[in-house]
């Protein structure tokens, strides 16, 4: 019996594989030659974005086309224009932009990929990037340009916690802060929101310089120092753990969330931003995928389910254990210190 069409195995589904490296590297090209910075004004042809970017027309051309492809353009007699998603998130001076990132994205993670063959023999990541040195270039580059992966879900988790309501101080301790997004949008919401953002002595700059553009720096206090060195303070309302567990590994992740128990207050929150996975690892591929880019660039680094971040948050002594649905990769997972 011959095996049908439908049920025929073809190799369609590798060849679009074989291609899945171009997208990334697309918007790149296009973010660093201004092609949507251009198309904010209006729709325009490739020869008016050449005289304006000084970008050539066949560059431009087939870029651009592609760009149509991915729904990122549209196209209509010879002009091209913006779609609402790349108005939104790819115009450089926009508050959501992620035009930073896709430039980043080529210049800092996709060549460190490339030792992808390398690093799956010996077990041991590109470069670290978890560690103070090396990850203090690489966080400082990136931290800024990933505000728009967290910003949504730090609005939610307002919500939830009724921030805006606050009557007296709520102390905030935003570890490993970063930008210090976490502890921006909180303090966005109450006067009566105090930050103590810590993070690496050469990361702390960076986190000052955007609280201050953001408004807000005069109500953060900085700790520089490694997490599990330093002391925390006590008796915070709020502690945030905003994309970090991933990059420590289960057994430092069980020893922050030791430290960040004993930090808070009776009937404090921790919160905690991860790209979960499912139980057997099966799903969802972004979280999968990002496994893999934490075996490239840290030495423990992984990716967690709920059921196991449950389990640690449990044994250290938090109750009320509980997802919270908000724009981004996964649920933030939010737990109560009794």
């Amino acid at each position: 019996m011959k095996t049908s069409e439908k049920n025929q195995v073809t190799p369609e589904r590798l060849m679009q594989f074989g291609f899945a490296y171009a997208p990334p590297l697309i918007i790149a090209a296009a973010v660093s030659n201004k092609i949507f910075d251009s198309l904010a004004s209006g729709a325009k042809s490739a020869e008016q974005i050449s005289k304006e970017t000084g970008a050539s027309v066949r560059g431009l051309s087939s870029i651009m086309n592609a760009l149509v492809g991915l729904e990122l353009l549209k196209k209509d007699s010879g002009k091209y224009s913006l779609t609402p998603e790349s108005e939104a998130f790819l115009v450089s001076n926009k508050p959501g932009t992620l035009a930073g990132f896709f430039s980043l994205n080529v210049t800092q993670l996709v060549s460190k990929w490339l030792r992808l063959s390398d690093v799956v023999r010996t077990g041991r990541p590109a470069m670290a990037v978890n560690q103070e040195g090396e990850g203090t270039e690489f966080f400082s580059g990136l931290v800024e340009n990933i505000i728009p992966m967290s910003y949504a879900s730090i609005q939610a988790l307002a919500d939830e916690l009724k921030v805006a309501k606050a009557k007296e101080t709520m102390r905030v301790l935003d570890l490993a802060a970063g930008s210090g997004i976490w502890g921006i949008v909180l303090a966005q919401k109450s006067p009566h929101v105090q930050v103590t953002a810590i993070d690496w002595v050469g990361m702390i700059p960076t986190t000052k310089r955007i609280t201050q553009k953001f408004g807000v720096g005069d109500r953060f206090k900085f700790i520089e120092g490694d997490l599990l060195e330093i002391d925390f303070g006590k008796n915070y309302d709020i502690a945030t753990l905003g994309h970090i567990l991933h990059s420590e590994g289960e057994e430092h992740s069980r020893q922050l969330l030791k430290k960040t128990f004993r930090a808070l207050k009776s009937g404090g929150t921790i919160v905690i931003a991860e790209w979960l996975v499912n139980d057997e690892r099966t799903e969802p591929l972004p979280s999968l995928l990002f496994s893999v880019q934490m075996l490239v660039n840290t030495e423990q680094g992984d990716t967690f389910s709920f059921n196991e971040i449950k389990s640690w948050l449990e044994q250290t002594g938090f109750k009320k254990v509980r997802k919270l649905e908000a724009p981004g990769p996964s649920p933030l997972i939010l737990a109560t210190k009794p």
